[in-house]
């Protein structure tokens, strides 16, 4: 290996395998910081509806807390770079910020979407982070999975209460 090609090795390795973007300012570095964050927000806002219906609406405390340790673990993953993250976040130009939200129309919608949301982040964070964090990765894929199995326990214990005809909420 050439030195040249060590010297960019080590300029992109810091802290513990944490690749360091804040300094790059082409529009591309921007763009994909910008899906990653706006992912990870996406995906912490969905496990936190999850949560929430599962410990004040369900009473489920086994089911509440393994949907809050995704959300606490998917958190921890980027955690060290969320300066780096934040930085390129350009809320006020977001072109999804004048797109109008759905209605939900009873409890189930706003658990399966929910649910939906957070998988679907957790999909892009994965695909996205093998750009400049490849070594993350495979623990978004893990969260993935998590909430894949969490949502199917959810489903198969109260699937008779989430799919009767009368789940709106008043």
């Amino acid at each position: 290996m050439d030195l040249k090609r060590r010297k960019n090795n080590l300029d992109n390795k810091i802290n513990n395998k944490k690749i360091s973007l804040c300094s790059i300012n082409n529009s591309y570095s921007e763009s994909v910081l910008r899906i990653i964050d706006a992912n990870l927000n996406r995906c912490r806002e969905g496990l936190r509806v999850v949560e929430d219906s599962l410990r004040f609406v369900l009473n489920d405390g086994k089911l509440y807390k393994k949907i809050r340790d995704v959300r606490h673990n998917t958190d921890k993953i980027l955690r060290n770079i969320y300066s780096c993250i934040i930085e390129k976040r350009n809320s006020f130009d977001d072109l999804g910020r004048q797109m109008p939200e759905t209605s939900k129309k009873d409890f189930r919608s706003v658990i399966i979407a929910n649910f939906k949301r957070a998988q679907e982040s957790l999909r892009v964070l994965e695909e996205y982070s093998k750009i400049f964090y490849p070594e993350f990765s495979p623990e978004f894929k893990k969260q993935r999975y998590e909430a894949y199995t969490i949502e199917k326990a959810v489903y198969l214990k109260y699937k008779n209460f989430l799919w009767q005809d009368n789940t709106k909420r008043k």
